[in-house]
């Protein structure tokens, strides 16, 4: 792979760069030519590394499918490549799959399923489907993992580790330890699908005061670490011809009930469908929103939830530079960062797209890929979820795109994005807040006579003894008891806001200090 890319690179340059250095250059690729493929020697870099991928089966396509979300990491040239990589695989007989799913049932397979196709509806890297009958007459899916498919990731999950070890050395802005490691961790995950039966409970409980946002119901009696059964969802694709000849009125609802449901997963719950794409959503009977293949999902904590929500906000509000501080302040720093020149670059974007004249070409999505794809070159890096929550924009907008071309996404998402921000200033979420963080406030509680008492003592002291500068004891003491009763205040309205906490402690240790 490596003397293709330095034989595209030679060719690339050829009639355009000369001199001696590059007649060197022409002789070490014609030397190494015999070490590539006669069908790739001569094609493009990103060709040659999508096809050497595909050649390589199923564990490194999936590795290029998730190379080609970053775009805040790779060339636009490689990504945009990667994006055509094969997302069907060679199918796996049903009589092979046969004893994989009778040893996750326990029993035979009459005794659960009156009726099972043995022709898969999909066929993925890591499983296949096929839909089936219970016995009970229920129409469901069978997701089933391949055989030896999770000995074959933990292999190649090494082989790639050692590899991307190898490249940190001299490709170290495009973090591939970073990305080897995002990887191993999600496709590790996705085959065991336990997890993706967890997934779809969990989405189920987060919208079940949303009766127009479907999940697939789970069999869990019929599921297990290799086979899940769930419920069929009868539905159109959004590209499907029959959904294109839908009202007006139908595809308008069935926008802004999927922009509810993917900003309420982003910015409101935290944990968000990480693999969408038009193939995993579904147009159901009355307008509804049906999500599947549930395996991939994408996580945030509370702190980074708030920041995004957030910077969203701020997004489709046309704010600038607010949206470049809240972006910037989840950041993640590197070697000689220069973390206030990446700020001032996305406020110079964001003010770009907000200004932008004609919202049928306004991609927030593309917004948010174009901001992160700058943090290399200032020496700032995000986690893998910022990307996801990307890709799901992306197929949000695409989508929209499909039902109705020239949708404007700021405006069908504002209405969704503030009342999400302002719930979080929800008297009742604040105290609910609050009473999640109980056991930490108890025990600053109990700490606060301590640290009082402390003060006071060393307010004593500075008091007794002459200073120096006959003002330095005054000033000392003030800021001395102000800290100690902001401690005191910061105990008492701690919950939502730890910052203040820490920030008070601190002022509090130095005040000390300078009286000492």
């Amino acid at each position: 792979m490596l003397c293709g890319a330095f034989i595209a690179t030679v060719d690339a340059r050829r009639g355009v760069a000369g001199g001696l250095w590059f007649l060197v250059q022409r002789t070490i690729a014609a030397s190494v030519c015999p070490l590539v493929d006669r069908r790739l020697r001569r094609l493009p870099f990103p060709v040659q590394f999508r096809r050497r991928l595909e050649l390589l089966g199923p564990t490194y396509i999936k590795l290029g499918q998730i190379l080609s979300l970053r775009e805040d990491l790779l060339p636009p040239s490689v990504t945009d490549e990667l994006k055509n990589l094969l997302d069907s695989l060679p199918v796996v007989s049903f009589e092979r799959l046969q004893p994989i799913i009778v040893a996750d049932l326990g029993g035979p397979l009459d005794a659960a399923f009156a009726w099972v196709d043995p022709q898969p509806i999909a066929s993925a890297s890591i499983a296949q489907t096929h839909r089936a009958i219970t016995v009970a007459g229920d129409e469901v899916i069978l997701k089933v993992v391949k055989p030896g498919i999770r000995e074959t990731l933990r292999r190649d999950a090494i082989l790639l580790r050692v590899f991307a070890w190898l490249l940190q050395i001299g490709f170290a802005r495009y973090q591939p330890k970073r990305v080897i490691n995002e990887f191993a961790y999600y496709t590790g995950r996705e085959a065991d699908l336990r997890r993706e039966a967890d997934n779809a409970e969990t989405f189920a409980a987060n919208f079940k005061d949303a009766p127009d946002i479907v999940f697939p119901r789970i069999y869990r009696q019929y599921s297990g670490r290799d086979v899940l059964c769930m419920e069929f969802l009868d539905g159109l694709k959004p590209t499907s011809v029959e959904a294109q000849s839908l009202p007006q009125d139908v595809k308008d609802r069935l926008i802004d009930r999927g922009a509810s449901a993917i900003i309420r997963m982003l910015y409101q719950d935290g944990f968000f469908h990480a693999d969408l794409h038009p193939g995993n959503l579904l147009i159901l009977a009355e307008g509804r929103c049906g999500f599947i293949d549930l395996g991939m999902v994408g996580r945030f904590d509370d702190e980074l939830r708030r920041a995004l929500l957030y910077y969203y906000y701020c997004l489709v509000m046309g704010d600038a530079e607010n949206a470049a501080r809240f972006l910037a302040s989840v950041a993640q720093p590197g070697r000689k960062a220069d973390v206030a020149g990446f700020r001032r670059e996305v406020a110079d974007i964001s003010r770009r797209w907000a200004l932008h004249a004609n919202f049928r070409q306004f991609s927030l999505a593309r917004l948010i890929m174009e901001s992160l794809g700058r943090a290399g070159h200032f020496g700032v890096y995000f986690p893998v979820e910022m990307v996801l929550m990307v890709k799901a924009l992306v197929t949000f907008e695409g989508v929209g795109q499909i039902l109705k071309p020239g949708f404007d996404v700021a405006q069908v998402s504002q209405s969704h994005i503030s009342r999400i921000f302002i719930a979080q200033f929800n008297p009742l979420r604040i105290v609910r807040e609050t009473i999640r963080n109980a056991p930490e406030v108890v025990e600053a509680l109990m700490k606060a006579p301590l640290l009082v008492t402390e003060g006071l003592r060393f307010l004593e002291k500075s008091a007794r003894r002459p200073p120096e500068n006959p003002l330095a004891g005054v000033r000392g003491a003030m800021l001395a008891g102000f800290c100690v009763v902001a401690a005191a205040i910061a105990v008492v309205f701690r919950g939502p806001w730890p910052l203040w906490g820490a920030l008070f402690i601190v002022a509090t240790f130095l005040a000390l200090r300078r009286t000492s």
